[in-house]
């Protein structure tokens, strides 16, 4: 159900004590805004979402735009990947010119904002948000908006922010608010000059944060690949479930990556639903089930159907054939599987799991003997399957949680009949899998912390 609320921009004293600095009412100086002193701000409850908790969250997330569309500058509603936006003046680009990380930002005009149409419950400690100018346009400025009452009325926090360059620019706004609040970006200046904002992060509060399990960005810790929608090779599809980049020639993706704790593991059964995914562009190859028939190996998924049980449609997502590649029995069934089921062991005692999976090379063997291709040469055959996998305590800020002492494994099993059932014997270092598939894996960490933890092999337990 959708209410409109209207919101009238007036100077009120907050209604909660105030640690933070140069935190002023929204339209303190209406002429300064180029408005006329009404904003229409939604709140919005979800229907039908594969997210539980729309309308609330207590962790920490960074939203990218990816798993939104919306083409018109008319104000709406949209769904997301971290809960209900809302768009004014403003909608979700996708072409050359718009500024962006993977395929999609947001992109406002005139006086236009986007906002949030649920809450942090927790607080939040930390806003951080990435802009850039859209295509030639000229310069604008922009402001972050605050909200504690749901939505009903908005502050600005922190100074104007001058967007200037074509290049994406993080503007970090420390807020450390430990009541529910909601944010949102509004543009001040610029005229008809259009600005993009894209991968939005919001770090809950330290003296809120829950240790509660969550579904979490499965790109919090970087696109390995810079995937987008401009390269066959390299195109980008990004799910509620997961994301992962598409190589066309190949018929299998590059990597997946997904997020993996407790709240995505449920009762839903396996659907053994393979199915071709329509979502990619005319003219890709699209895999079907059949296409393995008979091939000698199996259909092998790289997001785990048991790590999506938390919904039937959820472990539906994962038998898209864009998150299978063909398998040696022996692999699937054995070392990846128990690899498989050791991580959700991990995630069962209280941990949250950041995991990249992918395959390598050319030639595998199957039950049929070794072979480059199947299907008349659309799908490539593997040589091995990859994974790098972080674990850390249930928590929030994923990223500045990791140190030196997060434990990081990394394996590169080889694709093929009568390998050793004991996943450990194929451990390797994340710079090891970074030299065969050719990635920036886990991007987002500090590059000290990033160099140490992706040089050493794990030698931590197994089972």
């Amino acid at each position: 159900m959708k209410n409109r609320i209207t919101v009238i921009l007036v100077a009120i004293t907050l209604l909660f004590s105030c640690q933070r600095q140069e935190i002023q009412p929204l339209l303190q100086s209406q002429n300064d805004l180029n408005i006329l002193g009404l904003i229409e701000v939604n709140q919005y409850e979800v229907e039908g979402s594969d997210y539980e908790n729309h309308n609330h969250r207590t962790t920490s997330f960074i939203e990218t735009f990816e798993d939104g569309a919306k083409s018109s500058y008319s104000a709406a509603s949209v769904n997301l990947g971290s809960g209900s936006w809302y768009l004014s003046d403003a909608l979700i680009g996708t072409l050359s010119s718009d500024r962006k990380y993977g395929s999609k930002s947001s992109r406002i005009r005139n006086t236009g904002y986007v906002s949030m149409n649920f809450n942090m419950d927790n607080g939040a400690a930390s806003v951080k948000v990435r802009h850039a100018k859209y295509g030639s346009d000229g310069n604008s400025s922009w402001r972050l908006i605050m909200s504690t009452d749901n939505g009903s009325s908005w502050y600005y926090v922190g100074t104007t922010v001058n967007t200037t360059s074509i290049s994406l620019y993080t503007a970090t706004f420390d807020v450390n608010v430990n009541s529910s609040v909601r944010f949102g970006i509004y543009k001040v200046s610029g005229g008809s000059n259009r600005v993009n904002i894209d991968n939005i992060e919001i770090t809950s509060s330290t003296s809120g944060s829950s240790t509660t399990a969550s579904r979490d960005n499965n790109l919090t810790f970087g696109n390995p690949s810079d995937a987008g929608t401009s390269s066959s090779n390299n195109y980008l599809v990004n799910r509620t479930d997961y994301a992962l980049s598409y190589n066309n020639s190949k018929g299998t993706p590059n990597w997946v990556s997904w997020h993996l704790s407790s709240a995505w593991v449920g009762s839903a059964s396996r659907c053994d639903c393979f199915k071709s995914d329509t979502s990619l562009p005319s003219g890709f190859f699209k895999a079907t089930s059949s296409d393995y028939t008979n091939s000698g190996y199996d259909r092998g998924h790289l997001c785990p159907s048991a790590d999506r049980t938390y919904s039937s449609k959820a472990n539906s997502n994962t038998f898209f054939m864009t998150n299978i590649a063909p398998q040696a029995a022996d692999n699937n069934q054995r070392s990846w599987a128990t690899l498989e089921g050791y991580c959700r062991k991990l995630a069962s005692e209280g941990n949250e799991i950041f995991i990249v999976a992918g395959v390598a090379g050319s030639g595998g063997t199957g039950k049929n003997g070794n072979f480059t291709t199947i299907d008349g040469g659309n799908i490539t055959v593997p040589d091995s399957f990859w994974k790098v996998i972080l674990v850390l305590p249930n928590g929030s800020n994923d990223v500045s949680r990791v140190t030196s002492s997060t434990r990081m494994i990394a394996v590169n099993i080889p694709n093929d009949q009568g390998i050793n059932t004991n996943w450990a014997n194929y451990r390797t270092t994340v710079d090891n899998v970074e030299n065969i598939s050719g990635l920036d894996l886990f991007e987002n960490i500090n590059n000290t912390v990033e160099t140490y933890l992706e040089s050493r092999v794990d030698n931590g337990p197994t089972n």
